[in-house]
């Protein structure tokens, strides 16, 4: 079996050519949204919160709108996100951060997106590859974590170590593209209960017997 280095580059063309449309699976039309998205998306399904932000950015259409959000309204359009009360918590402090410290807009960098309430690393990264074409970092979720091990990119567990390795690894052209494609092998092929390594398109570059 070939190293990592030598095998990233022909995995990634080939789940390039198995999932052509692969790409951010939460609907949005402007950075504010996606980042009001990602925020609810923590330990939520995406397809669910699709659903909820389709009235929920139908009622919020600025960071001024969340900013002056009535909790308890807020709260009840997104309940069945899960952690809604910390959630509502974080839009209203997320729309306050941006009026206040960006003329309503959602910073274009990794330092400044943090400090955003809500957003750490992951979602920063998220919002800058889809909404602004920034490859900043590599998102690790779940798939992500599991596949990337499985392939032998990483060793570790912990996500803030995996995009460590993983940026080492990834041609930074490709950063924001590569989470997109593992997400979408991870549920249709390299599953978390029983792979289906017959018909996996990079089989021969797995270190998987």
């Amino acid at each position: 079996m070939k190293s990592a280095p030598e095998r990233v580059g022909p995995i990634i063309k080939r789940l390039k050519k198995q999932y052509p449309d692969a790409k951010c699976s939460l609907n949005f039309k402007t950075p504010l949204e996606l980042l009001a998205a990602t925020i609810l998306s923590a330990q939520c399904t995406d397809a669910r919160v699709n659903i909820v932000t389709k009235e929920l950015f139908k009622k919020y259409r600025s960071a001024k709108g969340f900013a002056n959000a009535n909790p308890d309204e807020l709260s009840d359009l997104i309940r069945t996100t899960g952690f809604f009360r910390n959630k509502t918590k974080s839009l209203i402090g997320m729309g306050q951060a941006l009026v206040e410290s960006h003329g309503g807009k959602v910073p274009e960098t990794l330092e400044e997106l943090v400090k955003v309430p809500g957003v750490g690393r992951k979602t920063a990264n998220v919002v800058l590859g889809n909404a602004f074409g920034k490859n900043e970092g590599v998102v690790v979720d779940t798939h992500v974590s599991r596949i990337t091990q499985r392939l032998g990119f990483t060793t570790h567990k912990d996500p803030v170590r995996i995009e460590r390795n993983l940026i080492k690894l990834i041609p930074r052209n490709e950063w924001t593209l590569f989470p997109h494609l593992m997400i979408q092998h991870g549920r249709e092929i390299c599953t978390a209960r029983k792979t289906k390594c017959e018909i996996c398109p990079i089989n021969t570059l797995c270190p998987i017997p």
